[in-house]
């Protein structure tokens, strides 16, 4: 892990937007340390903070409460895993197979580089009652609307057919997530990034008009 970010004090402290960014940052990582090792349930602000090294006053500066904290983490996590997606694919060219195995990998590195985080967006947001189903919910529209965009660009060049529904999309995503959380639950497979051919399969399989891939 990086070392832990601290700001200068006294005269030669920063403004106070990048004071907070980095106690937002702290709280974050300590966040996603307690909430992977403890549950959520057991989780608690005082633990949060101490933690990240800070009081329990900073941390009600940032958020209500730790489920307040864990939505956060959350939107947070969600926007850099649809980021370096977007960026892995566009990276990889007009080759609609190419975008979807960058894309995938780019998933499956984050979760297998960022587990706590991983834990998190896949796991531990369901404990957070039905703000945390409602969050979930909408980054998996989200995550399927990507994948049914990709799908469409592909079909209008003539280079994959097109889904049947927007459900197939959501199926995609949906299974993908199963199999990431049971990485992450189980350890299997040992190797999150041992999913990509099987995620591949999914969606060529999802394609395929009579036969043909």
């Amino acid at each position: 892990m990086p070392e832990r970010a601290t700001v200068p004090r006294g005269r030669h402290a920063p403004p106070l937007e990048v004071r907070l960014s980095v106690q937002r940052g702290r709280l974050f990582e300590a966040a996603a340390t307690v909430f992977a090792s403890a549950g959520y349930a057991e989780a608690s602000a005082e633990a949060i903070a101490r933690a990240a090294g800070m009081s329990k006053a900073t941390f009600y500066e940032h958020f209500a409460n730790k489920e307040e904290c864990l939505l956060a983490l959350f939107d947070a996590a969600a926007t850099e895993v649809l980021r370096a997606m977007s960026e892995a694919a566009g990276a990889a060219g007009d080759d609609p197979r190419e975008r979807l195995r960058a894309g995938t990998m780019a998933f499956l590195d984050m979760v297998a580089t960022h587990p706590e985080e991983s834990q998190t967006l896949l796991v531990e947001v369901i404990g957070a009652g039905e703000r945390g189903a409602e969050r979930r919910d909408s980054v998996l529209a989200a995550f399927a609307a990507v994948v049914d965009a990709e799908n469409a660009a592909a079909s209008r060049r003539g280079a994959l057919p097109r889904f049947e529904s927007p459900d197939d999309a959501f199926a995609v995503v949906g299974a993908v997530v199963e199999l990431a959380s049971r990485h992450i639950r189980l350890g299997v497979p040992a190797d999150v990034r041992e999913l990509e051919p099987l995620i591949e399969r999914l969606m060529l399989g999802l394609l395929s008009r009579d036969g043909e891939g």
